[in-house]
């Protein structure tokens, strides 16, 4: 089974899994407040807002936040790549949508093609990564900083307002809503304001903010911040395996198929690793596979010799 299929699976689990406990009163919650009976976790952000809101400490907030900010230290955003169901609503609204076919099998065919080029020589990799800092396109700070300004803005707003005014928007919280609003519907009959209004908010939200999860999301920033601690459970490019390497020629497949913008095999070139949601695309896209998830993996970098080893010499054909 392909990591993509098992990463649309497991969220569409949690969420059955939540239906289930609500239906037999068991009591599992959801990712808001995850537990079982007096036991439960909240998520961090609600975590946060609720003490920002009552301007107290509390236990149970504190724990949870503890506890949340523990597991990102140790897997990163891998929350956002297996068990937010934010991406697979935004996925299944994009399924009704008309596909551009001639668009499609071009990128297709694009994708496919094989680079022609040798690998970039050190002096080449400096002057693209100078040039890409002077224009803004490394480490996407458009994207991180837009998520910190909501992030800080939702909690300033609970601050202000005495409640976590985000959490009645979120579209994670939304979500499990909305398959407890149906099972009412559908179990009991019971018909309110919110059978319309959660639908339509969630729709909004992954259909008008396509970016949400880059552009928006607090819970993302909040995970990408904690996740500068990270040093574990990161893809490592294996230098001999390489295409750059092997064969003398760019690649960069493993670039171009991660939808954080990470460069594995030139990490300097692209987003920062506390972006990086473990989704396992660049595994899978390597044509190589060159690429493998360690569980202690240093800093993700390559070493300094490896590019010079791959680069031809002054007196080789480029």
């Amino acid at each position: 089974m392909k990591l993509k299929t098992l990463r649309t699976i497991v969220p569409l689990a949690v969420l059955a899994l939540a239906g289930v406990g609500y239906v037999l009163h068991v009591g599992f919650g959801d990712l808001s407040a995850l537990g079982w009976g007096s036991i439960s976790v909240l998520c961090p952000l609600g975590a946060l807002g609720t003490m920002l809101a009552s301007k107290t400490m509390v236990p149970h907030a504190v724990i949870s936040l503890v506890i949340a900010l523990v597991a990102i230290v140790l897997l990163g955003r891998a929350f956002c790549g297996w068990i937010c169901p934010v991406p697979v609503v935004s996925k299944l609204c994009g399924a009704f949508s008309r596909p551009d076919k001639a668009g499609k099998g071009k990128d297709a065919a694009d994708a496919a093609a094989p680079a022609p080029a040798v690998e970039l020589t050190e002096k080449e990799k400096a002057l693209l990564k100078g040039a890409c800092k002077s224009h803004g396109c490394v480490g996407a700070a458009a994207p991180n900083n837009s998520r910190n300004l909501v992030l800080g803005s939702a909690l300033l707003s609970a601050a202000i307002f005495g409640f976590p005014v985000f959490c009645l928007v979120c579209p994670i919280g939304l979500t499990f809503a909305l398959v407890f609003v149906l099972i009412a519907l559908f179990g009991s009959g019971d018909v309110t304001w919110s059978v319309v209004a959660i639908p339509a908010l969630l729709l909004v939200e992954v259909v008008f903010f396509r970016k949400w999860c880059s552009h928006i999301c607090p819970l993302s920033a909040l995970m990408s911040l904690a996740g500068r601690l990270n040093r574990t459970f990161r893809p490592q490019v294996d230098v001999a395996k390489c295409i750059e390497t092997e064969s003398g020629r760019t690649c960069g497949r493993c670039a171009q198929v991660c939808e954080q913008g990470i460069d594995p095999r030139h990490p300097q070139l692209g987003t920062s690793w506390n972006e990086c949601t473990r989704c396992g695309e660049c595994i899978e896209g390597c044509p190589g596979n060159a690429i493998k998830l360690k569980a202690f993996a240093g800093t993700g970098k390559l070493p300094e010799t490896a590019g010079a080893d791959a680069s031809p010499t002054s007196g080789e054909k480029r």
